[in-house]
């Protein structure tokens, strides 16, 4: 009886971290966009000049912390393959940290636009995972979550070659 119970903990443990964690980074990606989307409509154009400046330190928390994905892959808390989740992770984190790096590129729009569909493809993402830890997966988001991801993922790989291209510069 004992051995279920302490099973039983461990699971509603687990259960409670994954749900926390992607409870913070579905809010996290929230008030980024958010606050994106709210400087460019007050704003315009004058925006995308320093909007890494006021979303970057969240943004970079965020990223730091999707490493721990690596982690919860491994330790079978969340179902997924691997590999192809270490290149998504680290590759964004390479891309942020150069972005860092090149402080005279942060106000490139190229790099606004990146950091606005890195975001649209994590609430996608976190909201769906969200959906699942709660035992309610919906298959309208799970539907839009692939069909959505398609083409930004394609437009996300395309900016990401241009930021790749501004480090060269």
């Amino acid at each position: 009886m004992q051995r279920k119970e302490t099973f039983e903990r461990r699971l509603s443990f687990r259960l409670a971290y994954i749900f926390s964690y992607n409870l913070f980074q579905f809010c996290g990606h929230t008030w980024i966009l958010a606050n994106t989307i709210a400087r460019y409509f007050t704003f315009g154009k004058d925006a995308l000049a320093d909007t890494f400046y006021s979303v970057g330190f969240v943004m970079s928390l965020c990223q730091l912390l999707s490493i721990l994905e690596l982690f919860h892959i491994a330790d079978g808390i969340e179902k997924a393959r691997l590999l192809p989740r270490f290149v998504q992770v680290m590759e964004k984190n390479i891309l942020l940290v150069m972005v860092i790096l090149l402080e005279e590129n942060q106000s490139k729009p190229v790099v606004c636009a990146q950091l606005f569909l890195w975001n649209i493809l994590d609430l996608l993402r976190y909201s769906h995972e969200l959906l699942c830890v709660m035992d309610t997966p919906s298959i309208a988001m799970l539907w839009i979550r692939y069909t959505l991801w398609i083409p930004l993922y394609i437009l996300t790989v395309a900016i990401e070659g241009d930021i790749n291209q501004l480090s060269h510069c």
